[in-house]
């Protein structure tokens, strides 16, 4: 593996938590507005660690719903956690402490990162790095933001509701090189928009995971 690519895939690891943890202020503002205190803001960041499943849980808890409809949203949201699991189980490789840690840093973000690469050193490197970075920076920041609270106003006004999805759009942007991916794409994007407005939280994401596997496997079946 050469300096080059180590250095590239840090560089995109830190980038892209960069990115990420600011939008933990946002968390962190928003979840005491929403009535929690800052402990048990903190505990959701440090123990959940999943931006969409803490945001269902102080979304859902502002607006009066009860326990079992914030740990089902919360649930489904977590679930494509486990299918990036079974992605990155070859990158983490064995023993049960490395895969206990790992599971707690399998995000969207560290297997985007990990598997934008293209040699195994690199994967690992991107994967631990991103995980731990976004780990450290999101905690930090949604105790800044809890702490800081109405100081800071709408979190949305200063953009950064919009950071991790940049950051994120930025990782899978150059992977879409022919027709098939980026057709699969636009189909999981229109979905996504016409469920979000009208089915409960954390169902839309997995109707465009559904609708995006479906489209795949079509293609695949065509072209066979």
């Amino acid at each position: 593996m050469t300096t080059r690519a180590v250095r590239d895939t840090v560089s995109m690891a830190l980038g892209v938590s960069g990115a990420v943890s600011l939008y933990g202020i946002s968390f962190g503002a928003l979840a005491v507005a929403s009535g929690l205190d800052f402990w048990q803001t903190q505990v959701l960041s440090l123990f959940m660690f999943s931006g969409g499943s803490q945001f269902a849980v102080i979304g859902l808890a502002a607006a009066g719903a009860p326990g079992g409809s914030i740990i089902t949203a919360a649930g489904l949201l977590g679930i494509r956690n486990g299918l990036y699991a079974v992605r990155m189980s070859s990158v983490v490789g064995a023993g049960f402490f490395k895969r206990l840690l790992a599971g707690q840093w399998t995000i969207d973000e560290s297997t985007a990162v990990a598997i934008a690469q293209t040699e195994p050193r690199a994967q690992r490197i991107g994967f631990w790095l991103t995980g731990a970075a976004i780990y450290v920076g999101w905690n930090s920041m949604t105790a800044l933001g809890a702490l800081l609270g109405d100081a800071l106003g709408d979190p949305r006004q200063w953009g950064l509701d919009a950071a991790a999805a940049a950051a994120f759009l930025g990782l899978i942007w150059p992977r879409l090189h022919s027709r098939q991916p980026i057709a699969v794409a636009a189909v999981a994007a229109v979905v996504t928009v016409v469920a979000v407005p009208v089915a409960p939280a954390g169902i839309p994401i997995l109707i465009a995971a559904a609708a995006g596997i479906a489209m795949a496997l079509f293609a695949e079946r065509k072209h066979a």
